[in-house]
This record gives C-alpha cells, sequence and structure tokens, in this order.
C-alpha cells in the first residue's frame, strides 16, 4: 500500500470488514477489482441482516404483535436514513425503496411517463447510458408516441454541453442522465443539466448507481426530480434500491405495482392509495434489505465518503498511469489527472476482452469483460466490448500492481 493511499484509508484494517477478500484461487489471493458490478458486503451490513431474521422477523404494517411492531419501526428509520444520506429534507415520504436502480427507472417510466408523455414530447438521454435508462425509456417513449433524443459524448469522454443547450428544447418532458458513466469514470454535470430541464420546463431522473456509493451526493443541490441508485454498489445487499423522488410528484403520480401494502380502502368497484412512500411498495417489501442499507450507509459515513471518493480517484489515477506505460493498451474516458470516478475501462490491443479477463481470472484477478450495459457506448466508441478494473475501499496500489503484471501475462500468451 503506497503513502498517499494510507494518507487517505486506513485500508488495511477496513479489509479486516470484508473476509471474502481473502479467499485464494489457484493458490492466488483475490483481487476484486468488479466493484462498479457489485461492491462486497462488510462484516457489520451481513450482521444487521442476520440480527434481523434472529432477533426482528416479521411483516411491517401488518401485525400490532411486539415483533411487527419493531420491524416496522426499523423499516421506517431506514427509510429516513436514506433519506439522509442523499440530502432528502422531506425524508420517507421522497424514499422509495425498489429491487435496484433499474427498478426505479422503470417505476417512474411508467407512473410517469406513460401518463405524461405523447406525441410531440421529447425525452432526452446521453449516449453514455446504461440500458437501464435508455432502454427503459426508449420503450416507453414508443408505447407513448414520443420522440427520444441523446446528447453526444465527445472524443475525451464527457458530455458535450453546447449540444446539450440544442437538444434539451421546449418539447422536452424528461432528461434521463446518468450522474457517472458506468464505462467512461465521466462524472457529469448533473445539476446544470437540471437548470437546463427546469427552464424548458421538463423534468430530470438522475441514475445515481456509480456516485452515490463514493462521493457525497445532494438531491436537492443538483435539484433532481428523481434520483436513484442501488444497495448492492454501496456496500450494502442485492435486491435493493432507492427511489428519491421530489413529494409533490410522488404524490402526482399512480402506483407502478398494485396489491397488498399500498392500498388504503378496497371495495370492488375501486381502490384508495396509501400514504408515501408505500403506495409504491406494493406486497411484502424489501425490509431486511432496507435496514440493512442503512447500516451500509452508516458504514459508508463513518469512513466519510470523500474519503472514499480520493481514494477511488486515486486508484483510477495510479491504474491509468500504469496502463500509459504500455503502447498497446487502450483507456476510454476523461484522462488521468482529471476528474472521474473509480473505474477504468480499457483494451489491450493483442487480446479480446472477454479473454482478457478470463486470463486474468487464472490469476485470481476479478474484471468486467463486456458492453457493461452500453451497447450504444460502446457503437459511438468504435468498440464491440471493452474490459473494465474498478475499484472501492479496500483496493490497494499492489493490487493495481498485480492487474498489470496479470494483463502482461495475457499479452504474451497472444503475442
Amino acid at each position: 500500500m503506497g503513502t498517499h493511499e494510507s494518507e487517505l484509508l486506513d485500508v488495511e484494517t477496513l479489509r479486516e470488514d470484508f473476509p471474502i477478500l481473502q479467499r485464494e484461487f489457484n493458490g492466488e489471493q483475490v483481487v476484486y477489482l468488479d466493484n462498479a458490478a457489485t461492491t462486497q458486503t462488510p462484516d457489520p451490513v451481513v450482521d444487521t441482516i442476520a440480527d434481523y431474521y434472529r432477533n426482528t422477523n416479521a411483516n411491517v404494517h401488518r401485525g400490532i404483535h411486539q415483533l411487527s411492531q419493531e420491524a416496522s419501526i426499523a423499516y421506517e428509520e431506514a427509510h429516513d436514513r436514506l433519506a439522509e444520506f442523499v440530502g432528502a429534507s422531506g425524508g420517507r415520504e421522497e424514499i422509495v425503496f425498489t429491487k435496484n436502480t433499474t427498478e426505479s427507472e422503470n417505476l417512474v417510466a411508467y407512473a410517469w411517463g406513460l401518463a405524461e408523455l405523447g406525441p410531440g414530447d421529447e425525452v432526452v438521454l446521453t449516449e453514455m447510458e446504461h440500458h437501464a435508462s435508455l432502454v427503459t425509456w426508449q420503450q416507453i417513449a414508443k408505447k407513448a408516441g414520443a420522440d427520444v433524443r441523446y446528447i453526444p459524448v465527445t472524443e475525451d469522454g464527457r458530455l458535450d454541453m453546447h449540444e446539450a443547450r440544442d437538444v434539451i428544447g421546449p418539447d422536452t418532458a424528461m432528461v434521463s442522465v446518468v450522474h457517472v458513466s458506468n464505462t467512461l469514470g465521466t462524472v457529469n454535470p448533473v445539476a446544470e443539466l437540471a437548470d437546463l430541464a427546469h427552464d424548458e420546463d421538463a423534468l430530470i431522473f438522475v441514475d445515481g448507481a456509480q456516485a452515490v456509493p463514493n462521493r457525497p451526493v445532494d438531491v436537492e443541490a443538483i435539484d433532481a426530480d428523481f434520483y436513484a441508485f442501488s444497495g448492492h454498489k454501496m456496500a450494502g445487499p442485492t435486491g435493493i434500491g432507492v427511489l428519491y423522488g421530489k413529494q409533490h410528484l410522488l404524490e402526482e403520480m399512480d402506483p407502478f405495482l398494485y396489491g397488498g401494502e399500498m392500498i388504503r380502502k378496497v371495495t370492488q368497484e375501486d381502490a384508495q392509495w396509501n400514504d408515501l412512500p408505500w403506495k409504491f411498495e406494493a406486497g411484502t417489501p424489501v425490509i431486511a434489505q432496507g435496514i440493512a442499507l442503512a447500516a451500509a450507509a452508516d458504514y459508508l459515513d463513518d469512513i466519510g465518503l470523500e474519503n472514499v471518493q480520493r481514494h477511488e480517484e486515486a486508484l483510477a489515477n495510479y491504474a491509468m498511469e500504469r496502463f500509459a506505460e504500455f503502447d498497446d493498451i487502450e483507456t476510454y474516458g476523461p484522462p488521468a489527472g482529471e476528474e472521474r470516478g473509480g473505474l477504468v475501462a480499457f483494451n489491450v490491443e493483442s487480446v479480446h476482452a472477454h479473454d482478457l479477463s478470463s486470463i486474468l481470472n487464472d490469476h485470481a484477478v476479478a474484471i468486467r469483460a463486456g458492453d457493461h450495459c452500453t451497447q450504444p457506448l460502446h457503437d459511438v466508441l468504435g468498440i464491440t466490448a471493452s474490459a473494465r478494473a474498478s475499484f472501492y475501499v479496500y483496493n490497494t496500489r499492489a493490487e493495481i500492481d498485480k492487474l498489470v503484471a496479470a494483463i502482461d501475462d495475457a499479452r504474451q500468451l497472444f503475442a
């Protein structure tokens, strides 16, 4: 671990919270560099899940017995904790628990989009959108008869903000933009895009799946109308996502799913919806996951999200510096030394990304290979696939050195 690295975080102590990092494959300790897909879960969060099932397990809002009351209180307070975590002053009424960012996108697209979009309306996306945003709005726009327009990406992996001012216009109804690109690492100017959208009386949806885990996020400072993120990318459990929505918008929207929990009164002819946020959480909700996600928020706040951000940026810059030592490695996104998320997508000239990932696996180095759910972006970049190394609080420069050494072995195999 480098000196600069140790000044940011006590990584070796943090790693003790993640026993999975001690696993070995083929006699080598795992180097986990696939954090943009899913981060590992620390013991305090795992313990929270186990404690819930051992001591509190009951359905919420449906019983007057002690266990149900305890579970209900913990689940409701988890909403409050996540509201605080992202700066939503409206509290639990503005925080809907979903399965993931993708479901959050679909919730808004169906509940708001189908009701509000029509012929002549435009949905504005970016060329770097994750499929969760791009495909969802693309298909909803087709159903509604609306059009989709795209803000282009520049050669250095940023949004063309000059073009954005032309693309976002009087016919724009919704702008959906990724906060941090899961392929390029680009940190987009979401507050500026929100201003452009609101100037045209449009709304903005921000995909924060790659932002909330590793940097301070204030949804009100951004002035996002909707903001979504996933638990499994922020040291939390799988199976839970969060949708923040401005309260007045959520109140105006009809539910996305129907059934138990989300109703206040039902007759044979009609139904009345429950209060926020419960009207959007049909059926038995993600109780254990929600409570554990609040524990993950506590864990990250104890570390300090500013520290997490600086640590990730330092690792990404170090990786790009190491890659720059080789003429046959091409990286994508903003250059080293500039603001970017903690990930680097790259290709080695003589080795397909899938082959590279397989060979790295033989060295117990875990990365991602493919299009990273950004096929249209890869088309823009003129490539079919890329490899991606992504970092989190427990990663070190020594692990990046091991990545580079493993890449060299792959290079020699395909020479």
